[in-house]
């Protein structure tokens, strides 16, 4: 099936296949009562539910800019059956379809360490060696973000996995952002926190079109309210906070949402109403 892109001023956005999993419900939608959160989002008869992790290649006139990973080709037997991977991560043959080899990356843009979205940073080459997936992509990570992937704590351990930055630490590819970055014209990084400590969420402005992708802080167009947190996000209080700003000021743009973690819908807009008012989805219409 052919890969269409979103056009953002000069900028065109495409999906690309980093794998899908299903997590428990309940956590994903934290202290929402399934009774009400499951008559927005599909669930399956052990209450889980189906995500993707979709990393989003920036197609511009001078960059070639990737935003999160995927869940990469690292996982083991054990966290296979754990994560109930129902897609295998596949970014490099579609960028291939799409006419990029993976060495044409410039710039690699991760919103945060966990593991679904820095798993495809490292992947294991056909030798069975782990080497940089990008390796001539520069790396930006917030400051503080790195500083908790590296040593984190009992809480995130669970999630930043070694073997998805150990090569990265190793090589000189790796660009810490302190708050704030422009990362080519129209495109900025700002630093959120919420969901971890070091969180950060991607602006897209040009020619007068909006987008933004505020990762995990607004995973699926289910979690819309402010006050859906997920069990997941290691400063909730936050998130709502972040959530009510950011997401007022992009419906008042009338800017583009783009989700990594949604399979029913790439990106979309709303109205005041809260409702949908435009969606994009290759494969099929916003549930």
């Amino acid at each position: 099936m052919e890969n269409k892109g979103l056009k953002i001023g000069v900028y065109d956005i495409f999906w690309l296949n980093g794998g899908s999993f299903k997590l428990d419900g309940g956590a994903m939608f934290g202290p929402v009562p399934k009774s009400i959160w499951a008559k927005r989002y599909p669930v399956d008869a052990d209450n889980n539910i189906l995500l993707t992790a979709s990393p989003m290649l920036i197609k511009g006139p001078d960059s070639l800019i990737l935003v999160e990973s995927g869940i990469g080709n690292k996982l083991t037997e054990k966290q296979r059956k754990i994560f109930q991977i129902q897609q295998d991560w596949d970014v490099i043959s579609d960028l291939e379809k799409l006419g990029i080899d993976r060495h044409d990356i410039d710039t690699v843009v991760l919103t945060h360490g966990d593991w679904d979205h820095a798993g495809g940073i490292v992947m294991i080459s056909k030798s069975g060696k782990p080497e940089l997936s990008f390796p001539r992509a520069r790396h930006l990570f917030q400051r503080a973000e790195w500083e908790d992937v590296r040593q984190p704590c009992n809480r995130s351990s669970a999630a930043y996995w070694p073997i998805n930055t150990d090569v990265l630490t190793a090589s000189d590819q790796l660009v810490l952002v302190e708050e704030m970055a422009t990362v080519a014209p129209g495109i900025t990084l700002t630093l959120t926190g919420g969901h971890t400590r070091g969180h950060q969420a991607v602006f897209i402005e040009s020619q007068g079109e909006q987008a933004v992708h505020l990762g995990d802080l607004f995973p699926t167009q289910a979690h819309l309210n402010p006050l859906w947190v997920m069990a997941y996000d290691n400063f909730p209080l936050e998130v709502i906070d972040r959530k009510k700003k950011l997401i007022h000021q992009a419906v008042h743009d009338q800017a583009w949402f783009l989700f990594y973690h949604n399979p029913f819908c790439d990106a979309c807009k709303f109205g005041v109403d809260g409702k949908i008012s435009a969606s994009w989805q290759a494969r099929a219409d916003c549930a």
